[in-house]
């Protein structure tokens, strides 16, 4: 099973990017999330969408500036992120929950991702 994120990049403090993944058919019926990891520190929950899209959940450090969707006939889940911060550099995982429901588990998402490199400058 592989999920192929892209869209990540170099941007200004206050730029924009917009993340995608294709998640593939493994992502059928099931939540879909976004975490990042930055150098030496832990893997973190950013947001995750239920399987319908009726439901996301956000970090607290991402609220009112990334928003979460996805398009279920591409397999796709998106990250747009907005007013960007340097404290925002990490590297960018897409992970398959293990059910349908939005969560901010790590440990209960199955399917991870390569990753995406997000890097903002100041």
């Amino acid at each position: 099973v592989q999920l192929q994120a892209s869209g990540g990049g170099l941007v200004q403090v206050g730029g924009s990017l917009r993340l995608s993944c294709a998640a593939g058919r493994t992502s059928s019926n099931n939540a879909l999330g976004w975490f990042r990891q930055a150098p030496g520190k832990e893997r973190e929950f950013v947001s995750s969408i239920s399987w319908r899209g009726s439901s996301t959940n956000y970090a607290d450090s991402v609220k009112g500036r990334f928003t979460i969707s996805r398009d279920n006939a591409k397999n796709t889940v998106y990250l747009q992120m907005n007013s960007l911060k340097p404290e925002d550099t990490a590297v960018y995982y897409c992970a398959v929950a293990l059910s349908s429901i939005a969560t901010s588990r790590l440990e209960s998402y199955r399917y991870w991702g390569q990753g995406t490199q997000v890097t903002v400058s100041s």
